[in-house]
């Protein structure tokens, strides 16, 4: 790939999805910028060297496990609209694969998010085959608790991250599998590859 060019990971039936890149830094920015949008952050809100620390995490992500949140491109307008997706979070002593996004507040209440995060999922479960996903949420983040358990989630436990109570949701492949009519044993293994979500949630914390 030629430089200045960008890998698409993958689409919905309204999103591009794509990696994260310093060309981002502005836009995202205005998201992270936004006090509502961060309202359940552990990081509060960012400027503009945090957004471009999290952009650099994201590459250095992308590299060393080959997952990350990634950039969200509305194709109807070809507007950035904030970032999902899956990538490694440190809870307690363990490393998890945790599913997490960010939305502009004015796309927010449309489904994007849900249809963000069964994208994710597709790809943590069916591209890298991972054993289970996370979403780490505040109970009174009530938008994300609907949008985890439309994706799939069901169970969780409470926990202290970051010193804040929260909610420790996890799915696992089998569940997701069972949900979507899918195996490990029924198809062959896949590498990375662009994918479309069935559906038509680290450095972040679910919003």
């Amino acid at each position: 790939m030629r430089e200045g060019e960008m890998e698409q990971i993958g689409a919905t039936s309204r999103l591009l999805i794509r990696p994260l890149s310093p060309g981002d830094v502005p836009a995202l920015m205005e998201i992270l910028g936004d006090p509502e949008v961060m309202k359940h952050s552990v990081c509060g809100v960012c400027d503009e060297v945090a957004t471009r620390k999290f952009i650099e995490w994201c590459s250095v992500s992308y590299k060393s496990h080959g997952i990350g949140p990634w950039a969200l491109i509305e194709k109807e307008t070809s507007a950035f609209i904030g970032f999902c997706g899956v990538g490694p979070e440190h809870v307690g002593d363990k490393e998890e694969t945790s599913l997490g996004y960010r939305l502009a507040r004015r796309y927010w209440g449309k489904g994007l998010a849900t249809e963000s995060a069964g994208a994710g999922l597709a790809y943590a479960f069916r591209v890298k085959e991972c054993g289970s996903v996370v979403a780490i949420i505040e109970p009174a983040n009530i938008a994300s608790l609907r949008v985890a358990e439309k994706a799939g989630f069901r169970s969780f436990r409470e926990v202290r991250f970051h010193g804040k109570e929260v909610r420790l949701y996890r799915i696992t492949h089998e569940e997701w599998s069972e949900s979507h009519n899918t195996s490990r044993s029924s198809r062959p293994r896949a590498a990375m590859r662009p994918l479309t979500a069935d559906l038509g949630v680290s450095g972040y914390r679910n919003q």
